[in-house]
């Protein structure tokens, strides 16, 4: 079977598609645009007639009640028998409160006129005429009276007055009835004119024009404002009366443009530009709250991806205290499911029972005080759903809304019963590790202590040789010990106390190696720089150097290993000394200079420099100054360096090296000062 084919629209282009679908929308808009207007100005135009048949029906309404009450006016004139010359005071009292009375008549019951009173607030009505041209309305109004044994009226006709214009006047004839039989007639010629400006209220006269009509349209009598405007509503309503029907008719005229008719055209045309602007600015909202919507979806289905792949447990709690949030991650680590913690506060189901009044005092303090923990966590206990304990390490951090307000806690934890097993075979191995380290550096010690001992064993040979040379320089016949005592005494006594040094290198070396807690003490700058100053004036001599120490007053002692640090010093004054042996170099100072430490914390630490005139050191060589095996002397072994930055950062300090002013380099490095007090310090490996 073959399909139908699509229509064209269909078979378009998306975006022509999407301008059809946008034009036919404008169209549709447009045409409630058009469509509300003229809705607008007809509901505008029945609210106007409405109003006005509203307006009619209450001016019929209340001329009818005005009538009632003037007939009950008309009675009370009969009351306490009255004669015709009181009644005549009485109606003519009447007619002064009534204006719409143009006379008032008492006849009998042949019609005779037994008494009349005409209003006092215009000419006589009858006195062109005369009263008897009447005569035919009034019998005609009082038979019908005598028919509904109440007031009626004659139909309306015109009285030409005196001064050439007239008025529409009807009759209204009450029959009197005394004992039961009828005693005469009361008659009073009502004025249409009057009977519109005194009985309607001036509300539906101040904008509306009130008239009686003739039932072909012709004008009886009118009364209200002028006609303003373009545009005439007419509403007509009948006034029914007993012997005669009068139409009530009430025009309004009103300003009708063809466009706006009224204001609430007016309204509904600007609301529904407003509503296409609506539509405009919903569209780019659309648009834009698609495209949030859609990023929001992609970064919760990555946050729920991020959060179930998490090794991490999370949770989220609210100020207090209940769970609110849980990742897989935290479920799988306590045994618990989701359902089993969100919504619980303290005590939590993971919490051990024994800990519980612990944590529970913990959380409270931090509910009270609205104070998070460090970031870098602290350590806890939990237990899982079997009974199980395992150690946790927890982060915390403030759950904190779009207003900045705080409305819980974030808590990261990590299951560290891994870790912690894995540290206590680190640690066991660790110790295994460090033996084993310091016996692969046995080489390097030994080639320390061939580089360290060379310099006490060559002082040693020094001394020994210069006490051979003494004795051999003794006068024969002379006592040995009077040649040269002084001499050979103190050259035996440096040979003893050299020999003592290379001793406590080998001791030094040989605790390093066996990992023991090297005996820091406190020693004054002063003795450290005394006690190498024999070595380093021995090789001065040598090489032509001149000596220079220069100490602060009233510096502190220093915490040390003293050994170690000795080397350290003469290490660099040899290295100074080798970079002075030039040729061409004819001053050669040697400078050291011990003051404390420009630092913030200055007043904890001492600084000893080593400073030359050499020629300094390129900068491709202070790159590698202090790496291990690195030297520029052909039988240097690239460790002395290496090894003084090492006891160095032991003590807690640092060694650097700048260039020297004029020429030459200082090499700096710091030891803590201490307080006169003695300390022993595990070494820092």
């Amino acid at each position: 079977m073959k399909r139908p084919p699509f229509p064209a629209w269909l078979r378009a282009h998306p975006s022509d598609r999407r301008g059809s679908l946008w034009l036919a929308l404008v169209l549709l808009v447009a045409g409630l645009l058009v469509m509300l207007v003229w809705l607008a100005g007809r509901y505008e135009i029945s609210q106007v007639q409405e109003r006005l048949e509203r307006d009619t029906a209450d001016a019929v309404s209340d001329i009818r009640s005005a009538l009632t009450r003037n007939v009950q006016a008309l009675q009370s004139l009969y009351a306490g028998s009255p004669t015709p010359g009181s009644w005549s005071v009485d109606a003519a009292s009447m007619l002064h409160e009534h204006r719409e009375w143009s006379r008032l008549e008492w006849r009998d019951p042949g019609l005779a006129l037994l008494a009349g009173v005409d209003s006092p607030f215009r000419a006589p009505v009858f006195d062109r005429m005369g009263r008897d041209n009447a005569r035919a309305d009034i019998a005609q109004a009082c038979l019908t009276a005598r028919k509904y044994n109440g007031p009626a009226y004659s139909a309306s006709y015109f009285v030409p007055q005196s001064d050439g214009l007239g008025m529409e006047v009807m009759e209204m004839c009450m029959p009197l009835v005394t004992a039961g039989r009828l005693s005469g007639y009361v008659v009073a010629t009502y004025s249409l004119q009057g009977i519109l400006s005194e009985m309607i209220g001036q509300a539906y006269t101040r904008s509306q024009e009130v008239s009686f009509t003739e039932a072909d349209g012709t004008r009886l009598a009118l009364h209200g404002s002028v006609r303003r405007g373009n545009r005439v509503f007419t509403a007509q309503q009948l006034l029914d009366l007993p012997g005669n029907t009068l139409v009530l008719r009430m025009d309004g005229w009103r300003s009708a443009p063809d466009l706006f008719p009224n204001v609430l055209t007016a309204l509904v045309t600007a609301m529904s530009i407003a509503l296409v602007s609506v539509l405009v600015l919903l569209r780019n909202d659309m648009r834009r709250r698609q495209k949030a919507e859609r990023d929001l979806a992609d970064a919760l289905a990555f946050r729920k991806a991020m959060e179930d792949s998490l090794v991490t447990g999370l949770r989220a709690r609210d100020l207090q205290g209940r769970t609110t949030y849980v990742n897989p991650a935290f479920c799988e680590m306590v045994g618990f499911s989701a359902g089993e913690l969100l919504g619980r506060g303290s005590p939590a189901p993971y919490w051990p029972p024994e800990l519980a009044d612990e944590y529970q005092q913990r959380q409270a303090i931090r509910l009270e005080h609205n104070h998070a923990p460090a970031r870098e966590g602290f350590e806890s206990v939990f237990m899982r759903k079997d009974g199980r304990r395992f150690p946790v390490l927890i982060i915390e951090a403030p759950l904190i809304n779009v207003l900045g307000r705080q409305t819980g806690w974030m808590s990261a934890l990590l299951d560290i019963s891994e870790q912690r097993r894995v540290e206590e075979l680190q640690r066991a191995s660790q110790e295994r590790l460090q033996a084993t380290a310091r016996l692969a550096t046995v080489g390097e010690m030994a080639s320390l202590l061939s580089h360290e001992l060379n310099q006490p064993l060559a002082a040693i040979a020094s001394y020994a040789t210069g006490s051979l040379n003494l004795l051999q320089d003794t006068a024969p016949g002379l006592e040995p010990g009077l040649a040269k005592g002084s001499d050979l005494q103190l050259a035996l006594r440096r040979i003893a106390e050299q020999a003592e040094r290379a001793g406590k290198v080998i001791r030094s070396v040989h605790d390093f190696v066996r990992r023991r807690d090297q005996l820091r003490e406190e020693v004054s700058p002063n003795a450290l720089l005394n006690d190498i100053m024999p070595l380093v004036s021995l090789q001065a001599r040598k090489l032509q150097v001149r000596v220079r120490v220069e100490v602060d007053d009233g510096l502190p002692d220093v915490l040390c290993d003293r050994i170690m640090v000795e080397q350290v010093l003469l290490n660099l004054a040899r290295n100074a000394m080798q970079a002075m042996d030039l040729p061409d170099l004819r001053d050669r100072p040697l400078e050291f200079r011990v003051r404390r430490a420009a630092s913030a914390e200055g007043n904890r630490w001492l600084e000893f420099s080593v400073a030359d005139g050499g020629a300094g050191i390129p900068g491709d060589v202070a790159r590698q100054l202090f790496t291990p095996f690195f030297t520029t002397k052909t039988e240097g072994m690239g460790l002395g360096l290496s090894l003084c930055r090492t006891v160095v950062e032991q003590h807690g300090g640092y060694l650097d090296f700048v260039p020297n002013t004029p020429s030459g380099t200082v090499f700096r490095f710091t030891l803590p000062a201490v307080a006169n007090r003695k300390a022993k310090v595990p070494s820092i490996e």
